[in-house]
């Protein structure tokens, strides 16, 4: 007889909408391969090419026998064998941090992971020690930071948002919260540069203050920055949290997945906070998350590691000098799609939207509810794709705002996309109309 599993037996979180999120996503833009997509947050392929694969190896390759001294039998195991849990490219990330991002780090202290998305996993496992613990996070949320939380048996508990970034009175309400209901608030995770949906920035003295709350109410802050590079002004980027983190409150979160190769799954964790054992023994959090990481995914592929590595050592470590062409792509159809909001919708309308100072993405508030089915009908009617906001709160409550991506679309695709969202709106906008007569 067939095995017959039941999901009421296996753990509670695949049940659980947002572990789905992706997954629905993907299948609808496969089930109408011919809608425009403003949903899909994926970095512009235009730029990528076979040939540079090979070209970054060979860096790399010449790196390790120029520069770190190993002989031809070394560069072979370094790139063909397993690795290093904590990873190969670990100096050069360090490097880019200080070049880029004004970040002194010790490479020791970092963790090239499988994608953001194992960093993320790592962190939340080692923090996660007592049913009493919860992670406070700036809502809306990235999707993949619930789910990974959920499956960890880690309650989110979500912090409000303001147009310039996290609710710093509702922070520290939410952590007083917590603790006078015998809870622990372990950490904050938010995305301060061009926030994923929302799109919105934290300010240089809102950062500040941040960074003084946290170390008041002692409690970790996990910075996310997957689009802090792509700024619509250049030379307007601010300073990361971990940049003006004296204290080491600040786990960061990086990814080569927007700036270098979404395919390479390439991340990584910086976790300089000091751990002392119970004999006084004295370690990183890094060391910590390289054990967890040992029993999940063993290390990150070298070769994609060196892929990685080659395009770092190309441009001298400079991932703001290698997304040249990238950020005025990104930066001109944010613009465009700005504009095209405005072009069609009037400003006496009850459509409204983000104007963000950079990233990927904007969202667009309707008069009406935006779910999964709306998103059927608009690809299978209307032949447009979006993200529905309520993706991103995972409380189950009716949202009236969907998200737009700008990264993986060209401006004659942005006007297609538009036009016809727009005409979705009307028809909304009428079948509510259509129905209020007929109650």
């Amino acid at each position: 007889m067939i095995v017959d599993l039941h999901l009421a037996d296996l753990h509670p979180a695949l049940g659980d909408p947002a572990l789905n999120s992706m997954n629905f996503l993907n299948e609808v833009a496969q089930d109408y391969p011919d809608a425009v997509s403003l949903a899909a947050g994926r970095p512009y392929e235009e730029f990528f090419e076979f040939s540079a694969l090979h070209r970054y190896l060979d860096l790399f390759r010449q790196h390790l026998v120029d520069d770190l001294g190993q002989d031809p039998g070394q560069v072979h195991r370094t790139l063909f064998q397993y690795g290093r849990t904590k990873g190969i490219v670990h100096h050069l990330i360090a490097r880019n941090l200080a070049v880029d991002e004004g970040m002194t780090v010790d490479p020791e202290t970092i963790v090239v992971t499988v994608g953001c998305q194992e960093a993320m996993f790592l962190v939340l496992r080692a923090l996660r020690t007592d049913p009493r613990d919860v992670l406070l996070a700036a809502t809306p949320t990235y999707v993949g930071l619930t789910g990974a939380a959920r499956l960890l048996d880690f309650p989110v508990r979500p912090v409000a948002t303001t147009d310039s970034g996290v609710d710093l009175a509702d922070l520290r309400g939410q952590v007083h919260r917590a603790r006078a209901e015998g809870l622990r608030p372990r950490a904050c995770y938010l995305m301060p540069d061009f926030a994923n949906p929302s799109g919105t920035s934290i300010s240089l003295s809102d950062r500040q203050a941040l960074l003084d709350l946290a170390t008041e109410e002692e409690l970790l802050l996990i910075e996310d920055n997957p689009y802090g590079l792509f700024p619509v002004t250049e030379g307007r980027r601010l300073p990361t949290l971990k940049a003006l983190d004296t204290d080491r409150r600040v786990v960061y979160l990086g990814s080569f997945a927007k700036t270098v190769l979404p395919g390479a799954r390439v991340g990584y964790v910086v976790a300089d906070q000091p751990v002392t054992d119970a004999d006084g023994g004295r370690s990183h959090l890094a060391d910590q998350l390289a054990k967890v990481k040992s029993m999940v995914s063993v290390n990150t592929s070298p070769v994609a590691q060196a892929v990685v590595g080659g395009v770092l050592l190309a441009h001298d470590c400079s991932l703001v000098t290698a997304t040249v062409r990238q950020r005025t792509v990104y930066t001109s159809n944010l613009r465009h799609l700005v504009h095209g909001l405005a072009r069609r919708f009037s400003a006496g309308s009850s459509v409204r939207w983000t104007v963000p100072a950079g990233g990927f993405f904007v969202v667009v508030t309707v008069p009406f509810p935006v779910d999964d089915a709306l998103l059927h009908r608009s690809a299978r009617e209307y032949g447009v794709l979006w993200t529905p906001m309520a993706h991103f709160y995972g409380d189950g409550t009716p949202v009236h705002a969907l998200r737009l991506s700008v990264s993986a679309v060209t401006p004659d695709d942005i006007d297609r996309g538009l036009d016809r969202l727009a005409a979705l709106v009307a028809g909304e906008v009428a079948r509510q109309e259509t129905g209020a007569r007929v109650r």
